[in-house]
């Protein structure tokens, strides 16, 4: 088959690779367009460099970004989004998203015949591309948004904000459905979303490929660990993260305290909040803030937890723990969707006692750490490195192309 012309959409910016959806996106693209000629849309926002992001995808035959910066909660262009969103079926996490370049540009593109597939990438994406238009479209659903909006609602303890989330996640399953049914086809990040969003919409097409990690930048290097500490990386704007620590903080660093008083706690991740910033100086633990490279604080880890009660889709931090060969504990949310082994890849542990005891008993236990850490690494070696991520997604772009043709 002749490479194919593929546009690909993604509102909400592409670098620094600081979030796992930006570094799941970019790996795959970059690789995708070694097969295929490749256009790629984005967004950039103030002090985002759009130029750095070509200089990155040299692969590409066209980067194009546009300016844009989506309202923040709090702002006077937030609180017109909430309004807007109210009178129409979008969420306000959709409506927000709308970038009247974006879709004029791909209009025009689509209009010219100069794509033979579109990928939208995410669900905000969405309301920018005709996914039923006349180019075979795949969207590509890094989460299933609305269950970690439904989530939020059922761990929301102020009433008219658990209320608002309801009204929030209902739309925004709405919305995820029409995208799949709309989209040529829908490619999901683990089976478990697969089968949520084919329950949600019976008809549609939908298919999986894994998440995956770059193994040669995440490897072992030698580094002593800390003794007794732990950490946890992730965007720490993104609330989902922001409350698994705050959570862990108050409800299971205490007991580990308690039975290895030495353990410590690093946070990595950008923009922490205030209130995060309060509670960790009160619990006399470390965030960094934003960092050019989370290796070194993974290093130093005897445990990486990743303790999340919200979330979809997967997290790429688990697999670049794994890949650094260390020992994780997790919660079922937060290795959801992951194809790992509970006991052989990593230890889960849900409720905060369990939790508290799982993170002890590998302090105590340097040798279950290395056994721990090892089958991880065997683990994303053998199967989850991006170049062959990448060919699965090719593969599943050749289908839509070749179907569409035999139309």
């Amino acid at each position: 088959m002749r490479p194919l012309r593929i546009l690909w959409v993604k509102v909400g910016g592409l670098w620094p690779l600081h979030t796992g959806g930006r570094l799941r996106s970019f790996h795959i693209l970059s690789e995708l367009a070694r097969l295929h000629r490749v256009t790629l849309m984005t967004t950039h926002g103030p002090g985002e460099r759009p130029d750095d992001l070509a200089g990155r995808l040299p692969q590409c035959e066209r980067v194009t970004s546009f300016p844009y910066a989506a309202p923040k909660l709090g702002s006077v262009g937030f609180a017109r989004a909430v309004a807007g969103s109210w009178l129409s079926p979008l969420p306000v996490d959709l409506w927000k998203w709308q970038v009247p370049g974006v879709r004029e540009a791909v209009r025009q593109m689509f209009a010219a015949g100069e794509v033979d597939l579109c990928v939208a990438d995410f669900l905000y994406t969405t309301p920018n591309v005709p996914l039923a238009g006349p180019v075979p479209t795949i969207f590509f659903d890094h989460n299933v948004e609305h269950v970690i909006w439904k989530r939020l609602s059922q761990v929301e303890a102020t009433r008219w904000r658990r209320l608002l989330l309801e009204v929030e996640w209902r739309k925004m399953r709405r919305a995820e459905i029409r995208a799949c049914l709309q989209a040529r086809l829908t490619i999901a990040v683990s089976e478990l979303d697969r089968r949520r969003l084919a329950t949600d919409a019976p008809g549609a097409a939908i298919r999986s490929i894994p998440t995956g990690v770059d193994t040669a930048f995440f490897t072992p290097n030698g580094s002593h660990e800390a003794s007794a500490s732990l950490v946890f990386v992730g965007s720490m704007d993104w609330y989902p993260n922001e409350d698994a620590i705050l959570h862990f903080i108050h409800a299971v660093l205490p007991e580990i305290r308690r039975r290895v008083p030495e353990s410590s706690l690093t946070v990595v991740g950008r923009n922490p909040t205030a209130r995060l910033r309060a509670a960790a100086a009160d619990a006399g633990v470390r965030i960094t803030g934003t960092v050019d490279d989370v290796r070194p604080y993974m290093s130093e880890a005897a445990v990486v937890v990743v303790p999340l009660r919200v979330g979809g889709g997967t997290r790429l931090k688990i697999f670049e723990a794994l890949a650094m060969a260390k020992a994780v504990v997790a919660t079922g949310v937060g290795a959801e969707g992951l194809p790992l082994v509970p006991g052989t890849h990593y230890l889960r542990a849900d409720a905060p006692p369990d939790f508290a005891r799982a993170v002890v008993a590998l302090l105590e236990d340097p040798v279950q750490r290395k056994t721990l850490g090892a089958a991880g690494r065997r683990l994303v070696e053998a199967r989850f490195a991006w170049a062959s991520i990448a060919r699965k997604f090719a593969a599943r772009c050749d289908e839509v192309v070749s179907a569409e043709a035999g139309r």
